[in-house]
């Protein structure tokens, strides 16, 4: 179970990234359920970016088997971080379709 706890915090930190970009960019917005389902894309992959770039759980004491207080933190702001940009990125792309 350890080994997926950094994919787990960047899921729902992704998810409250997305709903806290749609709620700061009204415009983009796409509701409660689609902003959390872009974040929660968006965590996964910003995670797993950051852990290959060396930042995050993937490059500390995950691989080890075990979480410190870095890998958490890199959990959650690689995970915040993408599912916001993910959400922006959907509802820009949405808007202009709508256009």
């Amino acid at each position: 179970m350890e080994e997926y706890l950094p994919l787990i915090i960047q899921l729902v930190t992704g998810a409250l990234g997305g709903n806290v970009a749609g709620k700061l960019l009204k415009n983009l917005s796409m509701g409660t359920v689609g902003n959390s389902i872009a974040g929660i894309l968006g965590g996964g992959l910003g995670g797993q970016l950051l852990g290959m770039l060396g930042v995050g759980a993937a490059a500390s004491g995950a691989d080890a088997g075990g979480m410190d207080m870095a890998s958490i933190l890199g959990s959650v702001a690689g995970g915040g971080v993408g599912g916001g940009v993910l959400m922006a990125i959907v509802g820009a792309i949405k808007n202009a379709m709508s256009k």
